[in-house]
């Protein structure tokens, strides 16, 4: 059964850098699409980062292109969320999913939390202006 775990939440001020780790394990990490998802106060979940397996890229929510970098470390079964000129809109409960791809596989909405059938606990993130 697959696992993550996230860590490296905190409260930090506007302007300053966060990153997040999620570590994997239970299956073959080179075969999953690693995403991050957050959820503010009173707000839905919502889709931030996802880096996908088989050189697919690694594509963003327009609210953090430019700002976070999400990376996989294929070696350490870990994906990490560098974020960059936090902002107080980025204080949230941020998740790491998990989902299996298959090379040449069918397509699905890398955007969608349903799309994702592994999640961790959540790291708080706190953005103090």
């Amino acid at each position: 059964q697959v696992h993550v775990v996230e860590s490296g939440g905190g409260l930090v001020q506007a302007g300053d850098s966060l990153r997040l780790s999620c570590v994997f394990s239970g299956s073959t990490f080179g075969d999953y699409a690693m995403a991050w998802f957050r959820q503010g106060p009173g707000k839905e979940r919502e889709f931030v980062a996802v880096a996908r397996p088989f050189g697919s890229g690694t594509y963003y929510a327009n609210s953090v292109k430019g700002r976070f970098t999400a990376a996989r470390e294929n070696a350490q079964y870990m994906v990490n969320l560098q974020m960059n000129s936090l902002k107080p809109e980025d204080t949230a409960v941020y998740y790491c999913a998990a989902r299996r791809e298959q090379l040449f596989g069918a397509g699905y909405d890398y955007t969608s939390r349903t799309s994702y059938n592994a999640w961790g606990q959540g790291a708080q993130v706190t953005v103090s202006s």
